[in-house]
């Protein structure tokens, strides 16, 4: 599912894109790359959930979209790819990709089949465009400029269509948070299992499974924090949300470590 091993240990980021000199901003897609990932899509769920009815939705949909620029400006202006940077800027993709599908559900009452239709098609013209302008979708190639926009609008336009897929297995056809996270987990196994076994094109199997990433975290995320009425083990979203964000926290603490190790 990419040009490192799922498994493997991240390795110095003094990396360069292929084929340039130039530093690439993202990371190296390892075991823990997914393993943040997932925690930041969880996070991203029951944090926007918390906001939104803490503050209301206008106020979270708002300070969610400043601190969402503050945080990809700060991605756009480092000269290379920097873990708190970096992941800052996917936590917040995350807040913002499950508040805007959201919105569009409650606030304007799309269902959540139709919205993430919609997302689907915007993702594949942002990969359209993206291949048509680039040449590549490689994550690696990401260097700044016109990749980097490409990137972090796939990015975004993954978090709306798996937040709204995840909504729909849980909420709309019923089948709950903890069966859709199942589910969902075993989903993400295929374009791994694509890629070793059938020469699934890298490409194809890190974005299919970079989409899928969203409505795992999510699902398992909601569950631990809704009420049990809802099916869930009422930790509160709150809570879940606090936990997970340590655990990120943690996570990018140590990837900082390995990269000034690295240096």
């Amino acid at each position: 599912m990419s040009s490192t091993a799922v498994g493997t240990p991240p390795v110095p980021r003094r990396r360069r894109a292929a084929g340039t000199g130039v530093a690439s901003k993202v990371p190296e897609v390892t075991a823990v790359f997914w393993a943040v990932k997932v925690l930041t899509t969880g996070m991203g769920e029951t944090t926007s959930d918390f906001l939104a009815h803490t503050l209301g939705p206008v106020p979270a949909v708002g300070g969610a979209a400043v601190l969402l620029a503050a945080a990809l400006f700060a991605q756009a202006r480092a000269g290379r790819y920097r873990p708190a940077v970096y992941w800052a800027a996917v936590v917040m993709v995350s807040v913002f990709g499950t508040m805007a599908a959201d919105v569009a559900h409650v606030a304007a009452g799309v269902p959540y089949a139709v919205s993430a239709g919609v997302f689907a098609l915007v993702l594949a013209g942002v990969f359209a465009l993206w291949r048509r302008t680039e040449g590549t979708l490689a994550v690696e190639a990401v260097t700044g400029g016109r990749r980097e926009v490409f990137y972090w609008s796939a990015v975004l336009a993954t978090f709306a269509l798996g937040t709204a897929v995840g909504d729909l297995t849980a909420a709309t056809l019923g089948w709950g948070y903890l069966p859709s996270g199942l589910l969902f987990a075993g989903l993400i196994a295929v374009p791994a299992l694509g890629h070793r076994l059938l020469r699934l094109p890298q490409v194809l199997a890190f974005w299919w499974a970079y989409v899928l990433t969203r409505p795992l975290g999510a699902c398992f995320a909601d569950w631990a924090g809704v009420s049990r009425a809802r099916g869930g083990l009422a930790l509160g979203t709150g809570p879940v949300s606090l936990v997970l964000a340590v655990l990120i926290a943690g996570a990018v603490l140590w990837l900082v470590r390995v990269e000034r190790r690295s240096a």
